[in-house]
């Protein structure tokens, strides 16, 4: 929703229900009124409700064209997680620097957290042309309020045309946050990105469940943003001779922080993420019972690896969606990747077909699997 929120002073009695009602911290008491951070307003709605002298009031904003060659460049953030850098940040530093080579434009990284001083130098020969350091203890825990507030305040100082986060966990709850701030568009979850020659990103992302790809292009608004799929991207690789800027910046004034933690707990996952695997065993269609995936558990245990699906094996309930290979589910990237009773969707294949080596174990000799296969045996899987 586009628009401003605005107070009608004369019927403000500072009753304070607004301050209370929004989810934000948006609303403030100065001298007796209702003052609105714009900033932080997120255009919900709540307080309106909530006051009943109908001292507010949203003001829809005029259809604006923004003035898009202030925008220039390409910005990453990058992520970690106790002081590790998680790869998606090098997956984004790749797609980040071939949409910025195509540009002929700059390509920034953020670098945000607790003692990551020493990344940067490490994020510059992986891409970068510029790296901005915000280091400071209170972002050492990775948190909405306080991450939206550095990262809107490194777009403001850089002016990025195309900003993109990755489609981790964290990434998928802090970006609509960002663009809400920033009153622009975000496309969740993109398999692949490009440029037009009018500089638009041209974002390609799974719809309806995985059946068809979304091409969605933001022509009004800048930054152009998105969240990019773990595993779908290659990794920067790194060169040792490449140089580029570091600059620390100031943490922003008044840094939001709505949380407190009051204890930490590391949860252990049973079993080894299929996205992290090395070597994975999946399993389709050509299975004929829930049981029968102990025989790919054992050989998935033999080789040191772990056991997928395809969709239809997931919407049976046979396995969990953690399990799940595809546009639907996750992608992967392992060394090896064993397809057992897999025809070979479209749907499927887009979520695996970039593994080192496939081996595929089918009936029919005809399915589209084994196209895509170094390896391929023709015949019953419970045989073979």
């Amino acid at each position: 929703m586009a628009g401003t929120l605005r107070v009608i002073e004369e019927k403000c009695t500072g009753c304070g229900a607004c301050v209370s009602a929004c989810p934000y911290g948006c609303i403030t008491l100065v001298e007796g009124k209702a003052t609105i951070d714009e900033g932080c307003c997120q255009l919900c709605g709540v307080c309106i409700s909530a006051c009943t002298e109908g001292a507010l009031e949203l003001l829809e904003a005029a259809k604006e064209f923004e003035d898009k060659s202030k925008y220039k460049g390409v910005m990453v953030v990058a992520e970690q997680r106790r002081r590790k850098i998680h790869r998606i940040t090098y997956e984004l530093l790749w797609i980040g620097r071939k949409l910025a080579d195509k540009l002929g434009e700059e390509l920034t990284c953020v670098l945000i957290g607790k003692d990551v001083r020493k990344y940067a130098k490490g994020l510059v020969r992986r891409g970068a042309d510029k790296v901005l350091v915000y280091d400071d203890e209170r972002l050492e825990i990775l948190r909405e309020d306080p991450y939206a507030d550095v990262i809107v305040d490194a777009v403001k100082a850089g002016m990025p045309s195309i900003l993109l986060m990755g489609g981790t966990s964290f990434g998928r709850a802090l970006a609509p946050v960002i663009a809400a701030r920033l009153k622009t568009g975000l496309t969740a979850d993109c398999t692949g990105l490009d440029v037009d020659e009018e500089g638009n990103l041209i974002q390609t992302r799974p719809a309806y469940g995985g059946n068809i790809m979304a091409t969605i292009v933001c022509k009004e608004k800048r930054p152009q943003m998105a969240t990019v799929r773990y595993k779908v991207m290659k990794e920067a690789e790194e060169d040792p001779n490449r140089e580029g800027l570091v600059m620390e910046r100031n943490i922003p004034a008044n840094l939001r922080d709505r949380t407190r933690v009051l204890k930490e707990k590391r949860v252990i996952k049973e079993g080894q993420s299929i996205e992290d695997a090395e070597i994975i065993v999946a399993g389709g269609r050509g299975l004929r019972a829930p049981e029968d995936f102990k025989l790919l558990e054992e050989l998935a245990n033999l080789l040191g690896g772990t056991v997928a699906a395809s969709r239809s094996v997931v919407d049976k309930g046979w396995m969990p969606k953690s399990r799940q290979v595809g546009l639907s589910g996750k992608t992967v990237r392992p060394k090896l990747y064993i397809a057992c009773g897999i025809s070979g969707a479209v749907q499927h294949l887009a979520g695996m077909k970039d593994s080192e080596v496939i081996v595929a174990i089918n009936k029919d000799p005809s399915a589209r699997i084994f196209d895509y296969a170094r390896f391929g045996a023709v015949g019953d899987l419970y045989e073979i």
